[in-house]
């Protein structure tokens, strides 16, 4: 047996050549069996990382559709809640409510300026509407729990696509990504929570996020 480098002559069991320091055919061979398998890529007992460099968990538990549908219709009800709370005291508080009763008594012809107002009520209450869903999701997803109070009632929360906590501004673009989930027709951007390989609806694709199971 002679050295592929060098010609020296090396022992049966030699790992290296004692002339050059060349290593054996045998002990490139006995490494390469020697390692471990692992899948390309692989980054830790947490992940590993995807040709697009993202991590995608081998042990997470993703929150399937219907779980997050029952903890939307939770969520829904307490934002309906908070927001009648809030807004049917403002409509008398700030005189709405006396505008909506003017247009009730003019049979639908009433004076431009009480119609005026009564739209412009009408958008900012929608909008202070949204502001209350944005603060309740974007807050509570990117806190402690990591979960709106409807998820944490069945155990669900939100991660990034490495299974960390977000932050605000990424729960902020997860709440707002959902106006484009909402155009999709069919209510098909949501019920791509059902048969994506991870579990999600469009809006967390956009805002690259998770929703696992504790």
């Amino acid at each position: 047996m002679y050295c592929s480098k060098c010609g020296g002559n090396l022992a049966a069991d030699a790992a290296y050549c004692a002339s050059c320091g060349t290593p054996t055919a045998g002990s490139l061979v006995a490494r390469a069996s020697a390692a471990p398998t692992a899948t390309p890529g692989y980054i830790g007992p947490r992940g590993y990382a995807d040709p697009a460099g993202l991590a995608v968990s081998r042990g997470f538990t993703y929150a399937g559709f219907w779980l997050r549908f029952v903890a939307f219709l939770i969520d829904g009800f307490i934002l309906s809640a908070a927001v009648v709370v809030l807004i049917v005291p403002m409509l008398f508080l700030t005189g709405v409510a006396a505008n909506f009763e003017a247009v009730a008594r003019t049979h639908g012809q009433p004076n431009p300026a009480v119609l005026g107002g009564v739209i412009l009520a009408i958008l900012g209450f929608a909008l202070l509407s949204m502001v209350i869903q944005w603060l309740y999701f974007a807050y509570l997803e990117s806190g402690e729990k990591q979960a709106t109070w409807g998820k944490q009632a069945l155990g669900i929360y939100v991660t990034d696509l490495t299974g960390n906590p977000v932050n605000f501004g990424r729960a902020s673009g997860r709440f707002f990504g959902k106006i484009v989930t909402g155009m999709i027709p069919l209510a098909i951007g949501y019920i791509m929570a059902g048969f994506t390989e991870r579990k999600q609806a469009l809006h967390d694709m956009i805002a690259s996020c998770l929703v696992l199971k504790r």
